[in-house]
């Protein structure tokens, strides 16, 4: 019986934990229509059709050391990439399936590229799985909630064997856990209706994952959808339990906790836009200074960050993206502290923005000026040793002024005569506690 081992599960995460910040990279064949990687799904259109895109894919710009760079300028410490999504077109060069890059025009194994220029730039290697296919013919069509085929009747299921799609799914699991080296992270995408946990073989799969990556993070998508905490939550965990909550396109409200009120380990993964996948009429780009604000908060609810890029049909990481990464890799240089290896601050949030931890660092995300001093909660006048700008080093005097002389149990920083913050983003003060 699968026993779980609190001691090898924190060894485990306690890198991930630190890291704090990843890229997503949803790619394939999906960005040459780019209308997203859905487009088979929710324009219903049936595999001959879609071949057309398995036919012309020749991405002549791709370049996995210029993404793993983007990635690292950023600020990012790991980067995961759509080895399968759910069109069921392989990235990698898979002896079960005849539909895979290496079969194409390029004829490349993009796995192997992206894994190997991820870890020349020092970061950690993930890859994406998904657990459905809209490709194999022994995946349910017609019925499902999600096949491009759903409606169709002519799709009977009849004759379609989900055993035989199960052992074709878990042949390809093993041979990304096998071929490419150390993987850090595997996530799989996803569960639905009654497809979760031992409907994909879940604990048969994890154990043959953990066998040949005993140190891999795993999400818990085998459960659950990007709705639904998983079985870790709940203080009985399965076999094939997730690692890590995946939030999609939130940040939980008060961070995520188990059942005893213990915080659970988290990861919301976020677009930049609205789409995952490519999208040429997308658009709607959330600005970086907004985006550098979702990551602190993140952090100071205990949580990671995992933000996605949708490389366009030739490779190219969408300008709009790369412009994003650039501001927010300026940002982290000189505030890289403040994320890394932090967590909640413990004390309550202050009007003007955040507060992220490490030790007795306590960090004071500014992101608008106050009238007056500021006033930094939580702590008392003779617990400070220092404060400091975290993008300069330079020193903040505690405030001797009688404006807040009627609160003299509060520290408050004097910040000088200039009512415009050292950055309009986020200016960072850096607490150091005695």
């Amino acid at each position: 019986m699968y026993r779980f081992d609190r001691t090898e599960y924190d060894k485990r995460m306690e890198w991930y934990k630190d890291a704090r910040f990843g890229m997503f990279i949803h790619w394939g064949l999906y960005a040459i229509p780019a209308r997203g990687e859905w487009i088979r799904s929710v324009e219903e259109v049936p595999k001959e059709e879609y071949m057309k895109y398995f036919r012309e894919f020749n991405p002549v710009d791709f370049d996995a050391k210029a993404w793993a760079k983007a990635a690292r300028d950023a600020g990012m410490k790991y980067v995961v990439l759509t080895a399968k999504h759910h069109d069921g077109f392989c990235l990698f060069d898979s002896k079960h399936t005849d539909f895979k890059s290496t079969n194409t025009k390029c004829g490349r194994d993009f796995v192997k590229e992206f894994v190997e220029a991820v870890r020349g730039e020092g970061l950690r290697v993930g890859l994406y799985f998904t657990l459905l296919d809209w490709y194999h013919e022994d995946y349910p069509h017609y019925g499902d909630k999600n096949h491009p085929m759903r409606n169709n009747k002519a799709y009977t299921n009849e004759n379609r064997n989900f055993d035989n799609y199960l052992t074709y799914m878990h042949n390809q699991v093993r041979e990304i856990c096998t071929n490419y080296g150390k993987l850090d992270i595997l996530w799989f995408d996803f569960s639905y209706d009654d497809m979760r946990g031992e409907k994909w073989r879940a604990t048969e799969l994890v154990d043959m994952v953990r066998s040949l990556q005993p140190e891999v993070i795993i999400d818990n998508r085998l459960e659950v959808s990007g709705e639904g905490y998983g079985s870790l939550a709940s203080g009985n965990p399965m076999p094939y339990h997730g690692d890590f909550v995946s939030p999609e396109q939130i940040i939980p409200p008060n961070g995520i906790q188990d059942v005893n009120g213990e915080d659970l380990v988290w990861e919301s993964c976020v677009t930049m836009n609205n789409n995952w996948g490519y999208c040429a009429e997308d658009h709607y780009f959330k600005p970086a200074s907004m985006l550098i604000k979702k990551l602190v908060e993140c952090v100071s609810k205990g949580g990671n960050m995992l933000l996605n890029v949708g490389p366009d049909a030739k490779g190219n990481i969408p300008i709009e993206s790369m412009e994003i990464l650039h501001e927010i890799g300026r940002w982290m240089k000189k505030n890289k502290e403040s994320i890394y290896g932090c967590g909640k601050a413990g004390i309550e949030k202050p009007d003007f923005g955040r507060v992220t931890r490490r030790g007795n660092h306590l960090y004071f995300h500014i992101y608008e000026n106050t009238i007056g001093p500021v006033p930094l909660q939580g702590f008392k006048k003779e617990e400070v040793k220092g404060i400091r700008y975290l993008a300069t080093g330079a020193e903040i005097p505690i405030s001797d002024s009688w404006v807040h002389s009627d609160y003299p149990d509060m520290v408050f920083a004097n910040l000088g005569p200039d009512p415009v913050l050292l950055d309009a983003v986020d200016t960072v003060l850096d607490v150091v506690l005695k």
